[in-house]
């Protein structure tokens, strides 16, 4: 008994003492920072089927308000730790569907591993739900062949309507899920350009739509929430590379870009100080074993961070076409 009242004590004092909208943000879903990169236009080798398996780890020891300013006394010293395995099914058809984009579909089940320490022991701190599998993502997509120029591929390009569905584990009583509990669409368009025969820059575009959290998160809880619903947003990976070994070796700059355009809303009506921001840029680089098999290492140094982590990403990945 007198460990519930002091868990209530301590969560009324962080919602209480938090500058306005600090404490009951957090509320993106998981989506595309930093995992794809170079040459995203089109897949490696044409139709077919593709397998992916993505590996990144995130680490940050700074947890932001609408400010950027830390949200947390120094005395809590958190530091979090999140792997994140994606392994990714893709059918790229050789068929033409509308335009000339060829049809496909992509799957990506994510696998979510969270350690999130404190320097102290304060249940009301955010807190991690361990372990699980995360939102399964659904996306049909049309390809267009590469636009050709007298030296080689001058322009490739996809539009893909991703669906992220609220399949993954989730805890109202944890701020850190593997799963949102909502379903969100994420669509985006992807492209590469061959600026010279070696030098290329490619980019991908999402916009991000949520939909209605029915069972909200404690702090949203703790103010009489029946739901929520996270704002809608804007992210991108942008990429700029450098042929090294002919054929082989591909070397360059990568960074991410989120932006959240409106406010998260709580019963309907917007939370003030809610929208999530983070730009990271950092090297990577591809080698392409072959045709069919190639591997990509990217980090992130992220900067400019508001309600929401910041901290640091590698990534790695492997495409294998069959």
């Amino acid at each position: 008994m007198k460990r519930s009242v002091l868990f209530i004590l301590l969560l009324l004092c962080c919602i209480i003492f938090t500058p306005p909208g600090a404490a009951r943000a957090y509320d993106l879903p998981s989506v595309n920072l930093g995992f794809t990169s170079f040459l995203d236009g089109g897949p490696p080798a044409g139709p077919g089927f593709y397998f992916s398996q993505y590996l990144q780890l995130w680490k940050s020891n700074e947890f932001t308000n609408a400010s950027g300013d830390e949200i947390l006394p120094g005395f809590a010293d958190e530091d979090l730790t999140a792997w994140i395995g994606l392994s990714q099914f893709i059918y790229q058809s050789n068929q033409a569907l509308l335009l000339g984009g060829k049809w496909g579909v992509n799957v990506m089940i994510p696998e979510v591993g969270l350690d999130l320490n404190y320097g102290t022991d304060n249940a009301a701190f955010p807190q991690d739900n361990g372990n699980g599998i995360g939102d399964i993502l659904v996306g049909p997509f049309l390809q267009w062949d590469p636009i050709m120029g007298a030296k080689g591929p001058l322009f490739m390009h996809r539009i893909e309507l991703q669906m992220i569905f609220p399949t993954g584990e989730y805890d109202e009583n944890k701020e850190l899920n593997p799963g949102s509990n909502f379903f969100s669409f994420n669509p985006y368009w992807a492209f590469t350009a061959f600026l010279s025969p070696k030098l290329t820059a490619s980019g991908r575009l999402h916009y991000l739509w949520n939909g209605k959290n029915d069972d909200p998160g404690r702090q949203y809880q703790a103010m009489g929430a029946d739901d929520t619903q996270a704002g809608q947003a804007f992210h991108a990976n942008f990429t700029m590379a450098y042929e090294i070994l002919p054929h082989r070796l591909r070397l360059g700059i990568n960074g991410y870009y989120l932006k959240q355009i409106t406010e998260t809303q709580m019963d309907g009506k917007d939370v003030t100080d809610s929208k999530e921001q983070v730009f990271a840029v950092g090297p990577g680089m591809v080698y392409h074993f072959s045709q069919d098999d190639h591997l990509f290492f990217n980090t992130y140094f992220e900067t400019a961070a508001e309600n929401r982590p910041e901290g640091n990403r590698f990534n790695l990945r492997w495409i294998h076409h069959f």
